[in-house]
């Protein structure tokens, strides 16, 4: 199928957006409060905890895949539209494992080397669905970066404060520019785009293979 240029952006991120921010501000609300860990976790990284926006790249993965099909931006490729995604994956490990023995926060860059080239590597498969996955990226991460900005300055007690473990003690600034706004920026746009293309593209191909079962069922009736 070919891409086309007339892919409305906005209006598919809108509500997605909407929705992620509202987790990401309930998140925070949790933390400050001091809510349930198990759900507003203030360690390093989240730890995990249940509500969180990560989660959220792969239902709306599904959600701009079914939408792009819809509209008939779906992938020229299903083999491509998949496999990219699964091939850009491949390069986030060898990336942690090129850092080993980098210390921090030199670590972090190399981790953002590689979350750009394996966006760059999943924009392959299917492209439309990867600029969205991109813009909503960009309405998701950069709320989580200007919050951590405020956090580190202010000294909130929260996850979005913490560096890894081993992360050294540095000004505000320069510690938001490693912790808060280039992970953002590179790696968690990196997971957006990858697993939300990985879970689009399966979701494509059960779509298809719904119409194709849908139209050899009406054929036969025939």
């Amino acid at each position: 199928m070919q891409e086309r240029n007339d892919l409305p952006l906005g209006s598919l991120v809108l509500v997605p957006g909407i929705i992620t921010l509202a987790v990401t501000l309930l998140r925070l609300v949790g933390e400050l409060l001091h809510w349930s860990p198990t759900f507003f976790s203030r360690e390093a990284g989240g730890k995990g905890a249940i509500v969180g926006i990560v989660w959220l790249v792969f239902v709306f993965g599904v959600y701009f895949a079914l939408k792009l099909l819809r509209l008939g931006h779906g992938p020229a490729s299903m083999g491509q539209a998949i496999g990219m995604p699964l091939l850009a994956l491949l390069v986030l490990p060898l990336s942690v494992v090129a850092s080993m023995k980098i210390d921090f926060p030199l670590r972090i860059a190399v981790f953002g080397v590689g979350s750009i080239v394996g966006l760059l590597v999943a924009f392959r498969g299917w492209p439309a669905l990867a600029r969205t996955l991109f813009a909503y990226g960009l309405a998701a991460r950069l709320p989580v970066a200007l919050i951590m900005l405020v956090a580190i300055f202010g000294n909130w007690g929260t996850h979005y404060e913490l560096g890894a473990p081993g992360f050294p003690e540095m000004a505000p600034l320069p510690k938001w520019f490693w912790i808060g706004l280039l992970p953002q920026m590179t790696l968690w746009m990196a997971f957006t785009v990858i697993m939300g293309s990985f879970v689009g593209g399966l979701t494509a191909l059960a779509a298809g293979r719904r119409v194709q079962a849908a139209t050899s069922g009406a054929s036969a009736a025939r």
